[in-house]
Parts: C-alpha cells; sequence; structure tokens
C-alpha cells in the first residue's frame, strides 16, 4: 500500500475493499459511475476507489489481473506518483490518496487507486449528452488540455469520459492509467484527434447542435492560444 500521510494518515488495506464501505452506509450512487468505480462520502469527504480493470479482447483472458513486474510498476502505484507530481506542478488532477496492489500468485496483481472527487464536476460526456456546451468552456478546455501536453503530461485515454466541467466551467482530467511524462511531440495532436474521436461517436446519434465545427474550433483556439514555454513535470 501506498499513501499520503497528510491525506490519509491512518490508511488500512479494507479502504480498497468496496464491501467495507458499504457496510458503513458510505457508497454513494451516481450516474456516471462504471462498474469498476465507487464513490464515496465519508467523513465530510468525498472520494473515488478504483478497481483497476481491463478492456478490450485480453478482459475474456483476465478481468482483473495483471502481469507482476516488481511493486514500482504496478498500474496503481505509477498512476499514484504521477498524479502526485501533477498535483505538485498545479494541474487539475484529482488528489490521489491511496494506491494499493494484491498479489495474486507469483505472476499477477489487482491493483486499487483512492483519490479525491473533483466537487461538483460532471463529466464532459454527461454534459454534451444534456445539450450543448457554452464557446467559452470549449475555450477553457482547450487551455487545460495545452497545460497538460506543454508539461509533457500523457494522457493514455483522453476521451470525453476522463474530461470533467465543474461548476465553474473549469477542466479536470482524470483517469492516468497507463500515462506518463514524456517530451511534447507528434502524440499531443495524436491525443487531440483520439479526444474529437471520441466526441464523435458519443454526439453523432444526437441533435447536431450538441456538437459542431464551431465548437470544436474554439477548443483550438484555446488550445493554441495558451501555448507558453514551462517547465516539465518535475
Amino acid at each position: 500500500m501506498l499513501y499520503d500521510a497528510s491525506r490519509a494518515g491512518n490508511a488500512e488495506a479494507a479502504w480498497f475493499e468496496r464491501g467495507w464501505w458499504s457496510a458503513r452506509g458510505e457508497v454513494r450512487s451516481s450516474p456516471e459511475g462504471r462498474g469498476s468505480t465507487v464513490f464515496i462520502d465519508a467523513d465530510g469527504r468525498r472520494l473515488v476507489l478504483r478497481h483497476y480493470r481491463r478492456g478490450g479482447w485480453i478482459a475474456h483472458l483476465s478481468a482483473d489481473r495483471y502481469l507482476w513486474q516488481g511493486a514500482a510498476l504496478t498500474r496503481s502505484f505509477v498512476e499514484w506518483h504521477l498524479l502526485y507530481l501533477m498535483r505538485r506542478a498545479g494541474l487539475p488532477v484529482p488528489a490521489p490518496i491511496a494506491a494499493c496492489y494484491r498479489r495474486t500468485g507469483p505472476c499477477a496483481y489487482r491493483a486499487y487507486l483512492l483519490t479525491d472527487q473533483i466537487p461538483r464536476a460532471r463529466s464532459l460526456a454527461s454534459r454534451l449528452t444534456a445539450g450543448a456546451l457554452p464557446l467559452t468552456s470549449w475555450i477553457a478546455l482547450g487551455r487545460c488540455l495545452r497545460r497538460f501536453h506543454d508539461d509533457g503530461v500523457y494522457h493514455a485515454d483522453l476521451n470525453a469520459h476522463n474530461v470533467l466541467l465543474d461548476d465553474a466551467e473549469q477542466a479536470w482530467l482524470v483517469d492516468f492509467d497507463r500515462g506518463r511524462l514524456r517530451r511534447p511531440g507528434l502524440w499531443c495532436d495524436h491525443n487531440l484527434v483520439r479526444l474529437r474521436r471520441s466526441i464523435e461517436k458519443l454526439t453523432g446519434p444526437l441533435p447536431a447542435d450538441h456538437f459542431s465545427e464551431a465548437d470544436w474550433a474554439s477548443m483550438l483556439n484555446g488550445y493554441f492560444a495558451a501555448a507558453q514555454p514551462v517547465s516539465p513535470v518535475p
């Protein structure tokens, strides 16, 4: 187990078990929750517990077990450290609370991550499903993404579900599984293309005003206007 003593001085293994929180009546339902994610209200704090699960064809072989390569390379520890560095750099990401792995044999493990929940925020997917966003929100999103890219932060699964907008229209990024620090390059463009494909897939069946070329142009305007020389995440 790995944790931030300033945020979780009494961390224990039970924190990574949904049943433990449920028994205390602290699990909260959420329309945006996925099967691997648990939303928790505990002692005046809102937390998010994620059980790492595989996607794609390999999930048919193993839904939640990963190849053991040492504690430092577990999915949860790698993401915890990346979140910690990004928070120190002032990037809009959830604060990491604790990370855990559990060995399931000599060659495999399961992983869990506990973070703070971004207050009063909804995913871009949820917002677009409900209706069109103001152009200022798209500009804010572009500026946000440029900050991450200029700092060399690669998000491996940048999609409409992993972008949040709070009630002040500030953009946040979540779910940095397989994310890492890289020298800025062509991957930044590929990141944006991936996000656009996600948005188009989501809004394709919806009325045309939920997402338009003007929206994406506003996002790009914010993205390019925010370019500035910055130091990478340490």
